[in-house]
C-alpha cells in the first residue's frame, strides 16, 4: 500500500508590522498632549512621523488669553504697571520726578503698550520658539553632527512648553480667590521661583538671576533635551548641555541687562 509522502513545511509567516510596532502606532494629538506629561518620550518619538504642533498650541494660547483677561478685570493694566514700574528703581524714580500732566500721559502710554503685548503674547511666542529652535538646530547641526529637521524640532520645542501653561493656570486660580493686587508681577504672578519673594526693595540683579530657575521653566528645558533624544541620535548628555548652556546665556543676559538698568 502506498504511502503518502509528508507535505512539505510550509514557509514561516512574517510577523505583521502591527504585531511588531504595537508600541510605535501612530499618536492622536491628544495622546500627544497628555504624554508630554506623563511619558514624553512617546510624544516626540511620534513628532519624527508628523510634526504638527498646532494642538499644543492652541492651549497654550487659550491659556494665555485666559489669564490676560482675568488679570485686567481682576488687578487692572494700570496696576500691573504701577506694580512693574516699582519692580525698576531708576524707571519709577524718573516718572516720579516728572509733572503730573507728563507722567500721566506716560502711564497711560505703558499701559496701552503693556495691555496689547500682553493680549499678544502667543504669536510673540511664536517668535521666540522659532528662533531657540533655530539656536538650538544650529549648535545640535554643527556642533554634535545631529541628523535632525528644523521643522521636528520646532514642534518639539511646542510640545515641551505645555508645562509653562501651568504657572498662568494658577494665578487665574489665586486670582479668582481673591489675592491682593498689591505687588502682583505680571512676568512672575505665582511663586514657583525664589525671584518671587523678591520684592521692590530686593535686588534686581539677584531677582534676575532667580526668576528664571523656575520649577515649570526648568521643566520644559529637561522636556526639551529628552525630546532631542527622541528625535535625532544626540546623546542625553550632550542635549543637556546644549539645551541648559543656551539657557545659561540667556540668565547672564538678564542679570547683566538687570546690573545695567538697576
Amino acid at each position: 500500500m502506498a504511502t503518502n509522502p509528508s507535505a512539505p513545511p510550509q514557509p514561516r509567516q512574517p510577523t505583521q508590522p502591527s504585531q511588531q510596532l504595537h508600541e510605535s502606532a501612530p499618536l492622536s494629538e491628544g495622546q500627544r498632549v497628555i504624554d508630554t506629561f506623563f511619558a514624553p518620550g512617546k510624544t516626540f518619538t511620534d513628532l519624527r512621523r508628523s510634526a504638527s504642533w498646532w494642538a499644543p498650541f492652541l492651549i497654550i494660547a487659550i491659556v494665555s488669553l485666559l489669564f490676560v483677561y482675568v488679570v485686567d478685570q481682576k488687578v487692572g493694566f494700570r496696576k500691573v504697571v504701577d506694580n512693574l514700574i516699582q519692580l525698576q528703581p531708576k524707571q519709577a524714580d524718573r516718572i516720579d520726578r516728572m509733572p503730573a500732566d507728563q507722567r500721566e500721559k506716560v502711564m497711560q502710554q505703558q499701559v496701552t503698550v503693556t495691555k496689547f503685548i500682553s493680549y499678544v503674547v502667543p504669536v510673540i511666542a511664536l517668535l521666540i520658539y522659532a528662533v531657540f529652535a533655530a539656536l538650538l538646530y544650529a549648535t545640535l547641526k554643527f556642533g554634535a553632527s545631529a541628523e535632525l529637521k528644523y521643522k521636528t524640532l520646532f514642534a518639539l520645542i511646542v510640545y515641551a512648553r505645555l508645562p509653562l501653561v501651568l504657572g498662568p493656570l494658577l494665578a487665574i486660580l489665586s486670582l479668582l480667590a481673591g489675592v491682593s493686587r498689591d505687588g502682583f508681577d505680571l512676568r512672575n504672578p505665582v511663586a514657583t521661583n525664589l525671584g518671587y519673594f523678591i520684592g521692590p526693595d530686593g535686588s534686581p540683579v539677584l531677582r534676575a538671576l532667580l526668576t528664571p530657575l523656575d520649577v515649570f521653566s526648568l521643566w520644559t528645558l529637561i522636556l526639551t533635551a529628552i525630546g532631542i533624544t527622541c528625535i535625532s541620535k544626540v546623546k542625553r548628555g550632550t542635549a543637556l548641555a546644549v539645551v541648559f548652556g543656551w539657557f545659561a546665556v540667556y540668565v547672564l543676559g538678564g542679570v547683566v541687562l538687570a546690573a545695567a538698568t538697576s
